[in-house]
C-alpha cells in the first residue's frame, strides 16, 4: 500500500507541528467559559460531513437535482444491510459512500435540552437559552411570542449543529392535550384546549423550522417533530403504565380534541416529523396502526418522516403483547408506515422479518425515502455545511442578548396572578424595607426549568432576583419539595415575623411530576400547607404565595385565607424566572397571563385517570374533563388571570344574523332544505358547505384600560350554542389575542370569525356539523347572540 503513495514524511511532520502550535495558540478561544464569546472564525468540533470530496460527485450530492431524485439515487447505492442500519435513531456511517453517522434524537422543547444523545454541552457551547416551560409560555396567549421562541431555539439548534454539538432533527413540540391534571408531562404541553394547542404547534413549528428564511430554494433550518401521536397523556397511575396503556377513545373525542393539534401541526405548521406514541389507541399500538399513520399522509398531506417514541417498537412485543415475536412488531410498524425506530428493534429484527416474508425491501426503501428527503431538505447531503444557508451560525449565536431578553419576555407574559386582595401587589419600596422569602425552591435556580431542560445561560434563583430590590433573607422551611419534615419551620417563622413582607414559594418540582411520574393528589406535597399556614400566621402583613410547577394544585385554603394576600402561578419560568418574579412583585411589569388549564379540587383525584372520555356521564357520576365539558366545581377556571389594572370591553360591531345561501352548498338548494336534526336542533354537515369563506365576519371590540398603569392584556372570545345539544361543549374558546393597553385609553381590536370552524361541533360519528339557530359570543361578562339560518 505504501509503495503506491510516495509520502513526503518531512512535509507531514512539519505540518503536524504547525497545527499543534496553532491549537496551543488558540486554545483559549476554542473552549470559552461562556457560550457567547465572539469568534469571527467559529471552531467546528465536527468537521466530518456527508458528500465531502472525494464522494461529492454522487448524484445524491447534486443540489441541482430534485429532492426525490437524490433520495432514490442514494437508496439505489445502498446494500440491504446498510439500509437496515439506517433505520435506527443512531444511523450508521457508510464510509464507502462518504455518509457520516447521524443521530436523529435531539430535544428542544423549551430550549436546546440535554435529554437525547444528539445534544452535548461539552464542546465550545456550554449553555443554551432556557425559555419557560411550554405551559407557562402558553399562558401568555401570544402567538407571535410562541413563534419567536421557536425561532430562537431553531437558531441555537443550528448553531450547535455547526459546532458539532447537536443534530438538526429536534423532537418537539409536545402537542398532546393536558387532559388530566395529574399527568406528569402536562407541563410540556400547551394546555387542555385543542384550539390553543393547535395554534401553539403551528407557531412553534414555523418558528423553529425557519422555512421562510431559506428563500425559494426549499429546505429548513432544523426539523420539528409533532409528538406524541396520539391520545397519549398517562405515565404511571395505579396499575396503568404508558408503555402498556390502551387508550379507549370515542370517534367524537378523537376528532374534537385529540387529533386537531396534530392535523394543524402538519397542515398549517408544515412539521417534517411525527412521533408515534407508546400507547395503544382502541386496542392497536399507535406505531403499528396503518389507519392512524397513513391518514397523516393521505388526508393531511404529511411529507416528513415518522419516528417511534424511544423503544415504542419494543413495547409492542414486550409490554402490549400485541406482537408474538420481535420481528412481528417490526413488520407491524414498517407496514403501518413508521420510518425510523428510536431504539434497536428495527436494526436487530428487520432482516428476520424480511426473511420470513412479512415485509419487502420496497417497504424499507419507502422508509428511507422519507428519512433522506428530510435530511436533504436540511442540507445534510449538500457538502460543507459552512457554505449553506445557515453555515455561519456558531457559538456567538447561542445565549445571545436578544434570546435572553426573549426568555425574560416569555416569563413576564406567562406568569398568572391568581389572587390580589386589597391590591397587595405590587409592593411599594417606599413602605417596606425588608423581605423574607421561604421555601426549598426559593434559592435553587435548577428548579425553575421543569423537564427537558438543558444548561441555561445565566440562571438566577428567586432569592437572588429579589436582592437588588430590597434587603432579603431566606429560609428553606422544608428540606425539599416533598416537605416530609417540619424541622425547618422555626427558622422560617422567625425571619417571617421580622420582615416587612413575606414571600412563600411552594408547589411542585420534578420529584412530583415528570416523564414516568404522575401525581396521585392535587394538594401541595407533604407539609407545605402547614409551612404556609405557620409563616402566614407569623407575618405581620398578608403573605405572597408563589406556586411553582406545571400541574394544577388545589390551593382552596389559600384562596380564602385573608392572611394570604396574593397568589402568583409562575409555572417553570426558566432561566429568567428569578428576575421576572421580582419585577412583578415590585410592579416593574404587570402580570397578564391566563391559565391554559382548569385547576380542579382534590376531589377530582377520585376520577379514574385511565378514562379518556371528555364528555360527562351523569349515569356513572363522571364529571367530564377540561373546561369545555367538565361539570364540577373548580379552584380556578381555564382562562382565569388577574392584572394590576382594570380592563373593560364593549362590542362595537358584530352581526346579529348569518344566512347560508343555497349557492354556498355543494349539494344545492335541495340538500339545504332537507337538513338533519339532532336533539330537536337543525344542522348541516360542514363538508356540505361549498365555501365557508363566504360566511366569515369580523367582531370589533373596544378594550378600555381604566387603571393608572399601562398593561399587556389577553382577550379571550368564547362561544357556544344557545340551546343544549348532546355532546356539544359547554363553551369553547373561539379566538384570543394579546394587546398593549395604555392607562385611561381604549383600543379597538378586530377578531375574525369562521362559523364553519368556530360554531361547528363534532357529532358522535366524529363528523363536524354546524347547528342552525342561535349561537352566543362571550367576552368576559358580555354576551351577544348570532342567529345562523338558511
Amino acid at each position: 500500500m505504501f509503495q503506491k503513495w510516495p509520502w513526503n514524511w518531512n512535509a507531514i511532520i512539519i505540518t503536524l507541528i504547525f497545527l499543534k502550535l496553532l491549537i496551543i495558540f488558540n486554545h483559549k478561544s476554542l473552549f470559552p467559559i461562556t457560550s457567547t464569546a465572539p469568534s469571527s472564525h467559529p471552531f467546528k468540533s465536527n468537521p466530518s460531513f456527508s458528500c465531502a470530496p472525494p464522494h461529492h460527485s454522487y448524484p445524491f450530492c447534486n443540489t441541482s437535482l430534485p429532492i426525490e431524485t437524490r433520495a432514490q439515487s442514494l437508496i439505489s447505492l445502498l446494500t440491504l444491510h446498510e439500509k437496515i442500519q439506517l433505520l435506527a435513531n443512531n444511523a450508521s456511517a457508510i464510509p464507502r459512500l462518504g455518509l457520516s453517522a447521524y443521530e436523529w434524537w435531539s430535544e428542544s422543547l423549551h430550549g436546546i435540552a440535554s435529554n437525547g444523545p444528539g445534544v452535548s454541552f461539552s464542546g465550545p457551547i456550554r449553555a443554551a437559552t432556557s425559555f419557560p416551560q411550554v405551559l407557562l409560555t402558553t399562558a401568555s396567549f401570544n402567538k407571535s411570542l410562541w413563534f419567536s421562541v421557536g425561532r430562537a431555539i431553531g437558531f441555537e439548534g443550528r448553531a450547535m449543529y455547526n459546532e458539532g454539538q447537536s443534530g438538526l432533527t429536534f423532537w418537539a413540540p409536545n402537542i398532546n392535550i393536558f387532559r388530566d391534571p395529574r399527568w406528569g408531562r402536562g407541563q410540556e404541553t400547551s394546555g387542555e384546549d385543542p384550539m390553543v394547542a393547535s395554534a401553539y404547534a403551528v407557531e412553534y413549528v414555523k418558528g423553529l423550522q425557519g422555512e421562510d428564511l431559506v428563500g425559494g430554494d426549499g429546505g429548513f433550518m432544523v426539523s420539528a417533530c409533532c409528538k406524541h401521536y396520539t391520545a397519549y397523556d398517562l405515565e404511571n397511575w395505579g396499575d396503568f403504565r404508558s408503555f402498556s396503556f390502551n387508550a379507549m377513545v370515542s370517534k367524537q373525542d378523537m376528532e374534537d380534541t385529540y387529533q386537531p393539534p396534530f392535523q394543524s401541526c402538519i397542515e398549517e405548521g408544515g412539521a417534517t416529523c411525527l412521533m408515534c406514541s407508546y400507547n395503544r389507541v382502541n386496542g392497536v399500538p399507535s406505531c403499528a396502526d396503518p389507519d392512524l399513520l397513513q391518514r397523516t399522509r393521505r388526508d393531511w398531506g404529511f411529507k416528513g418522516y415518522i419516528t417511534s417514541d424511544c423503544d415504542a417498537v419494543a413495547v409492542i412485543y414486550e409490554e402490549h403483547k400485541y406482537a408474538k415475536a420481535p420481528e412481528d412488531a417490526v413488520a407491524d410498524v414498517i407496514k403501518a408506515g413508521m420510518d425510523i425506530d428510536c431504539g434497536t428493534y428495527l436494526s436487530r429484527y428487520t432482516q428476520l422479518a424480511l426473511e420470513q416474508g412479512q415485509i419487502q425491501e420496497e417497504d424499507i426503501n419507502r422508509a428511507l425515502s422519507n428519512l433522506f428527503s428530510v435530511q436533504l431538505l436540511l442540507g445534510l447531503f449538500n457538502g460543507d455545511p459552512s457554505r449553506g444557508h445557515f453555515g455561519k451560525l456558531g457559538r456567538e449565536d447561542v445565549c445571545t442578548l436578544e434570546h435572553k431578553k426573549l426568555a425574560i419576555d416569555a416569563a413576564r407574559q406567562g406568569i398568572v396572578l391568581l389572587k390580589n386582595d386589597k391590591n397587595l401587589l405590587p409592593l411599594k419600596r417606599t413602605t417596606i424595607t425588608s423581605l423574607a422569602i421561604i421555601g426549598p425552591s426559593a434559592n435553587d435556580s435548577s428548579q425553575l426549568g421543569g423537564d427537558y431542560t438543558g444548561v441555561p445561560c445565566n440562571p438566577i434563583s428567586l432569592f437572588e432576583g429579589l436582592q437588588p430590590y430590597i434587603k432579603t433573607t431566606y429560609a428553606s422551611g422544608c428540606g425539599d419539595t416533598r416537605c416530609n419534615s417540619s424541622d425547618g419551620f422555626a427558622e422560617a417563622v422567625r425571619i417571617s415575623a421580622e420582615a416587612d413582607a413575606v414571600v412563600v414559594v411552594a408547589g411542585l418540582d420534578l420529584s412530583q411530576e415528570d416523564e414516568g411520574r404522575d401525581r396521585t393528589s392535587l394538594l401541595l406535597p407533604g407539609k407545605q400547607m402547614d409551612l404556609i399556614s405557620a409563616v402566614s400566621s407569623a407575618s405581620e402583613r398578608p403573605v405572597i404565595l408563589i406556586l411553582l410547577g406545571g400541574g394544577p394544585i388545589d390551593v382552596s385554603f389559600a384562596k380564602v385565607n385573608p392572611q394570604i394576600g396574593s397568589i402568583l402561578w409562575i409555572g417553570y419560568p426558566g432561566e429568567a424566572g428569578g428576575q421576572v418574579v421580582a419585577e412583578i412583585i415590585f410592579g416593574k411589569f404587570i402580570p397578564g397571563g391566563r391559565l391554559p388549564i382548569t385547576w380542579y379540587p382534590e376531589s377530582f383525584s377520585s376520577v379514574p385517570m385511565n378514562d379518556m372520555s371528555l364528555r360527562p356521564d351523569p349515569s356513572r357520576g363522571y364529571p367530564g374533563r377540561t373546561y369545555r365539558f367538565y361539570t364540577g366545581e373548580v379552584v380556578y377556571e381555564f382562562g382565569y388571570g388577574l392584572t394590576y389594572s382594570n380592563i373593560t370591553y364593549k362590542f362595537i360591531s358584530v352581526p346579529d344574523n348569518i344566512t347560508i345561501l343555497s349557492t354556498t352548498s355543494k349539494s344545492g338548494p335541495s340538500k339545504l332544505t332537507t337538513h338533519k336534526t339532532l336533539d330537536g336542533i337543525d344542522y348541516i354537515h360542514v363538508n356540505e358547505i361549498a365555501s365557508c369563506n363566504l360566511l366569515k365576519f369580523e367582531v370589533q371590540i373596544s378594550v378600555f384600560n381604566h387603571g393608572d398603569m399601562d398593561a399587556s392584556h389577553v382577550i379571550m372570545l368564547f362561544g357556544r350554542a344557545s340551546t343544549s345539544i348532546r355532546g356539544a361543549p359547554r363553551k369553547t374558546l373561539i379566538e384570543f389575542t394579546r394587546v398593549h393597553t395604555e392607562s385611561l385609553n381604549a383600543i379597538q381590536v378586530n377578531i375574525g370569525i369562521d362559523p364553519c370552524k368556530h360554531f361547528s361541533i363534532v357529532n358522535d360519528d366524529g363528523v363536524k356539523i354546524l347547528p342552525l339557530g342561535n349561537h352566543l359570543l362571550m367576552l368576559d361578562r358580555l354576551e351577544h347572540s348570532i342567529s345562523i339560518g338558511l
